[in-house]
């Protein structure tokens, strides 16, 4: 079994990030052959400059490395490391209906905030096609919102197969359900998109700042909360505390008697335990930063071979060879 996952160098990644993509990716590492890609490609949709890409790209290796990705288990790479994806990316689109991509919720609720239309916003599910057909992927572990870009990856590939002959594996996504669920500092999903992250290695004191500004109602201390799970410190407490501990402090905010302050102190040191063993490797890693570009090199040159098969079997099959 062949899992292909993929993030962007947006921004510094966070605890949506981790506990939604990051953590089960590292977890899969063990189940089956692993790829896994620095999507710089994609990120060229949403930002514009390039020192902050160039930044992010690395800060992403590190932070992966750091949290546990084994580069002996897996296939870890720059999207960019790679050119044979943009090549198949066009071969793709030749048989990609506008109407297909005209569909794409992401691509129009893109538009409905307000970001100007361009080519490269619109044919980013035939780049993400590429990026999953070009490895043979059996399984793509996917959030809700990318869900139907993998179908559209099937639809394209479905639709290239019918044309010029079997050529490309279908992939089967898989849905990660548990990335909804976590909320940020307003309380809405976590989204650097919405400005409410608490990262994953964030400095101390700005940290600290972020989770004691977590948005709470105004009942005081005393009064019980009979809808504490659903109170956003609570929910961040059971990612990152033991279950008994995130369980009693529910307990304690439900029956009444637990300040929004407290609880919030000990979310942070939860949260800052949790990660200190990453942030001392991480810490590792950036004094050795000859090995994390190793590690990146040594994975895209094991990624192309696998990708040039596929693109010479894709051109064979459409007679470009």
């Amino acid at each position: 079994m062949r899992i292909l996952s993929g993030i962007q160098p947006s921004g510094a990644l966070h605890l949506g990030n981790y506990f939604g993509m990051m953590r089960p990716a590292i977890e899969l590492q063990e189940r089956g052959e692993a790829y896994y890609f620095i999507a710089n490609y994609h990120s060229m949709t949403s930002l514009f400059e390039a020192e902050p890409r160039r930044k992010n790209t690395l800060d992403v290796a590190l932070d992966f490395l750091a949290c546990g990705l084994d580069p002996k288990k897996s296939v870890f790479f720059k999207q960019s490391d790679v050119p044979e994806v943009t090549e198949l990316a066009w071969i793709l689109t030749t048989l990609t209906p506008m109407g297909l991509l005209e569909r794409c919720t992401s691509y129009k609720d893109k538009l409905a905030r307000g970001i100007s239309p361009y080519h490269g916003l619109f044919a980013y599910p035939v780049l993400m096609a590429a990026d999953i057909l070009i490895y043979d992927s059996n399984i793509v572990p996917v959030g809700k919102d990318q869900k139907q870009h993998v179908e559209v990856t099937r639809d394209i590939a479905v639709k290239f197969n019918e044309q010029y002959g079997q050529t490309f594996v279908i992939p089967e996504p898989q849905i990660r359900e548990e990335t909804a669920l976590i909320p940020g500092t307003d309380g809405q999903k976590m989204s650097k998109s919405y400005g409410n992250t608490i990262e994953i290695f964030g400095e101390e004191k700005a940290t600290r700042k972020k989770i004691m500004g977590l948005v709470m109602d105004s009942r005081t201390p005393a009064e019980p909360k009979p809808d504490a799970d659903k109170n956003t410190a609570i929910q961040l407490l059971k990612l990152v505390a033991p279950a008994d501990v995130a369980k009693d402090f529910e307990e304690r905010l439900r029956a009444g008697g637990l300040g929004y302050g407290d609880l919030k102190k000990a979310l942070f040191e939860h949260y800052w335990n949790y990660f200190s063993s990453a942030r001392a490797k991480r810490a590792e890693l950036v004094a050795n930063l000859d090995y994390v570009n190793a590690v990146l090199t040594d994975s895209a040159t094991r990624a192309r071979s696998l990708a040039d098969k596929v693109l010479k079997r894709a051109k064979v099959a459409s007679g470009l060879d």
